[in-house]
Formats: C-alpha cells, structure tokens, sequence
C-alpha cells in the first residue's frame, strides 16, 4: 500500500471519528444532525476508496439525502433545537456509559472470534448473490454486527421518542370536573 493511499485513509477515517464526536457531544440538535451528514459523506467516500461505488451512491442518496432532510426537517418543524439541557430521565448518562462499554466489547469479541478475513480477489460461486446466500451469511457469520445495528437504531427511536414527547399535563385538572348528581 503506497503512503499516499496511507494518508488519504487516515484522513478520512479522522474526518469520520471527529464528526462523530461532534455528533454525540453537539448540544444543538441542527449542528448535530449536520455532523452526521459529514460523517454520512465521509463514509461513502471511504466507501469510494475501497472500490465500491454503488454503496458509496447508496449512502450519500439514501442516508445523507433522503433521511438527513428528513431528520432536518423534523428537527426545524417540533423545535428540538430549543430543547431544554436537563436530562429527562435520571440515570441515563450512566447507562449510556455503560451501553457503549458494552457495544465495545461485543464488537472487540466480533474482531477476535471472527476468525481470518477473505481475500477480495477470491472467486465467488455464482449463488453467491441469491437472497437465501445474503440471509444465511446475514444470520450465521453477520449476526453481532446485525444484531449491534438493530440495537442502535432502537435506542435512537427511543431517543427520539423521549426528544419530541410533550410533558403531560396535570391529571387532576387534564379532565374537567363532572357535574355531581344529587341523591335524593
């Protein structure tokens, strides 16, 4: 691998670690969600540079077109970026802690019990690409990394369930007050 390839991969992969950060730790919901469309972006020229194309077009249209405007657009409409700092539930910080402590290790087990990596230039059989190959490989050798995305995308639902919920409203005056009936 020549040091120019060197470079061009470590640059990107710190673009790609520090719009993360700037992700997680961006107290703005706007600037957030602009982070994770550099990062979107960065992925899919990582993607690039590894000689697959089609993901790359895949990324950038499906995950920084379609779904950040969609992200954006629901930020601006509900006024998350107005948000208060607070946290709305007690805890969640040291659970959050512990969650990625976890993620870390399933994915330090997934690199250690994996076994050897396949070589790229390997000749494929021609059922490689059926849908019943992708789902055996899916379900058999992918599972952990299957299984950690399913995870992170339910607790980013969740997350934005708690972001966008309104506070409710006092029980004893929610409803208003029945007329009592006289007992005669």
């Amino acid at each position: 691998m020549s040091l120019g390839l060197i470079f061009m991969y470590s640059a990107l992969a710190l673009v790609v670690v520090v719009s993360g950060i700037g992700l997680i730790t961006s107290r703005n919901a706007i600037y957030a969600a602009l982070f994770l469309v550099l990062n979107f972006v960065t992925v899919a020229l990582l993607y690039i540079a590894l000689g697959a194309p089609f993901i790359a077009l895949a990324q950038v249209t499906v995950y920084a077109g379609s779904i950040m405007v969609l992200f954006l657009f629901v930020i601006m409409l509900l006024g998350a970026e107005q948000l208060p700092i607070a946290e709305p539930l007690r805890g969640q910080r040291v659970l959050g802690i512990l969650l990625a402590v976890a993620f870390l290790a399933e994915m330090v087990l997934f690199v250690l019990l994996r076994g050897a990596p396949t070589v790229a230039g390997q000749a494929v059989s021609p059922d490689f690409s059926t849908p019943t190959t992708i789902g055996m490989l899916l379900f058999e050798r992918y599972l952990l990394p299957f299984e950690m995305t399913a995870g992170v995308l339910l607790a980013a639902t969740v997350g934005a369930i708690f972001m966008t919920r309104q506070p409710r409203p006092d029980r004893k005056g929610a409803l208003p007050a029945m007329p009592e009936e006289s007992k005669e």
